[in-house]
């Protein structure tokens, strides 16, 4: 017998859990400024730039400001899943085109041995971490249960102001939940229900999919609470 008010269906286990994550997360962005939105703890910071001023290679966005993003590559932490692909028949020139690598790099890591060294991966702020789960949650719902047609990355006008990116997530967050309250059963089990082509979606059944957005919001909002606390100790 289910307890009252506590869903343990598939769907409804990863709901709770978001809808948890999410009323946390709107405790911790209240009050967020826009100093503290754009802040840069140390030198290299990956952020939002206005269109001519970004430094890194791939920045992107539809308007004045951009979201940093560097050269493609593979992270350490995707080793075993490039290990993964290669075992389940994917050939080297596939694995290089999904990861938009080189066939050198995806050898490179197929040949290691051993822990991988830990990425060098830059420090990003508050802008940029809500920014990127803005761009992904959107494609995410564009290719899901939209008309999967419109570029992810034309579709999240980034801002400089904290009040307006903040208003703008939770309006997009709000609309996903509603698209993904609906999702039947067979729809959880149906590999590539989302085509998100920024990622392995396609290739996976919805309910894997849907665990790994949960995971990636939870992650991330961590991060952000982490930021404004330093933000506050910074001093």
């Amino acid at each position: 017998m289910e307890p009252e008010g506590v869903r343990t269906d598939r769907l409804g286990v990863l709901l709770d859990q978001f809808d948890q994550a999410r009323e946390m997360a709107q405790v911790r962005l209240t009050g967020l400024g826009d100093e503290e939105y754009l802040w840069e703890p140390v030198p290299g910071c990956w952020s939002i730039r206005r269109r001519g001023r970004a430094s890194t290679p791939r920045a992107f966005g539809p308007g004045e400001w951009l979201l940093d993003l560097g050269a493609p590559d593979i992270p350490a932490s995707e080793y075993a899943e490039i290990a993964r692909q290669a075992a389940d028949g994917m050939s080297v020139t596939k694995i290089a085109d999904d990861w938009s690598v080189s066939v050198e790099r995806v050898e490179q890591v197929l040949a290691h041995t051993g822990v991988p060294e830990p990425d060098a991966t830059p420090v990003t702020t508050i802008a940029w971490r809500l920014g990127h789960l803005h761009f992904h949650l959107a494609g995410q719902w564009e290719w899901t249960f939209g008309e999967r047609r419109h570029e992810p990355k034309l579709l999240v006008e980034f801002s400089p102001s904290a009040a307006v990116a903040v208003e703008r997530f939770w309006e997009l967050i709000d609309r996903w939940r509603d698209s993904v309250g609906a999702v039947t059963a067979e729809q959880l089990d149906t590999v590539g229900f989302s085509q998100y082509p920024y990622s392995s979606d396609p290739d996976n059944p919805y309910i894997a999919v849907l665990s790994g957005t949960c995971h990636e919001f939870i992650h991330h909002m961590a991060e952000i609470a982490l930021l404004r606390d330093l933000w506050r100790a910074r001093t």
